[in-house]
């Protein structure tokens, strides 16, 4: 990752320029956008709850990112990590809600309430503590663009995750709610609602990662693949550039088809 993000980066990408904070961003699809927008010529943070899953993807990533330990659910360490990222690139431009966790699949009235409140405090209330701490500065700077990383589950929902397909369809309406609010501040706000992608989090969302749970999976995404953090990271990069400066409120399917 290291390598291709280096190689590619340009003074003419993309985002260059720009200062980024990336949530959730040591591993999958938090880690490939990361290793994009370097490419593309931004600045990021690299904020996650693993401090050393952090520390690696930024020391890959080169003097351009910097790591920060940050639980998302709690205020106090949502307004460090603003303050870190201020202090380590100046404005931030950038801010992709990506942390996110995930349920084993099974009957909604038998979720444990401390499950239900781990999803709603990692995947909802995140973007609430992020817009607290993040939007007061990108209002002052009359612009900036927020990209929150939903699910196609918050679209259309599989069976025995209706807890987490909540939660993602929570923050889609969360996205258009921001968008038509700060559209006059110059911020916008979109959404990517990936298919399942082949992450750290896809066995817990089969019950177990096994080829017979893959090909369950594969039969219901028209294109027969899985998404990658490539494919996220390209949509994300679109979204979150001068190129998508009319793009608000959008919540971009990537998902081979499913969601037809």
């Amino acid at each position: 990752m290291a390598s291709e993000a280096q190689a590619e980066t340009r003074i003419g990408g993309r985002l260059a320029g720009k200062v980024a904070i990336v949530t959730g961003a040591a591993s999958g699809f938090g880690a490939g956008i990361a290793s994009r927008f370097v490419a593309e010529g931004a600045k990021v943070v690299i904020a996650d709850l693993e401090g050393e899953g952090a520390d690696r993807v930024a020391g890959e990533l080169g003097p351009a990112a910097r790591a920060i330990r940050a639980d998302v659910s709690s205020d106090a360490d949502v307004a460090q990590l603003s303050k870190a990222a201020a202090a380590f690139g100046g404005q931030i431009d950038i801010l992709v809600n990506n942390a996110g966790v995930g349920q084993a699949p099974q009957a909604l009235e038998t979720v444990a309430e401390a499950e239900f409140d781990r999803l709603f405090r990692v995947n909802a209330k995140s973007v609430y503590l992020t817009a607290r701490h993040v939007v007061p500065a990108m209002k002052a700077a009359k612009g900036g663009a927020i990209l929150n990383i939903a699910s196609t589950g918050g679209v259309s929902p599989r069976p025995n995750l209706t807890w987490y397909n909540a939660s993602k369809g929570w923050m889609i309406t969360a996205t258009r709610g921001m968008a038509i609010e700060l559209a006059r501040f110059g911020i916008r706000v979109n959404a990517i609602n990936p298919v399942a992608g082949d992450t750290p989090l896809l066995a817990t969302f089969m019950g177990g990662d096994t080829p017979e749970a893959r090909q369950r999976i594969l039969s219901t995404i028209p294109l027969r693949r899985l998404s990658t953090p490539a494919d996220i990271a390209s949509a994300a990069v679109f979204l979150c550039s001068d190129e998508a400066s009319m793009i608000t409120g959008v919540a971009l399917e990537v998902d081979g088809g499913r969601c037809l």
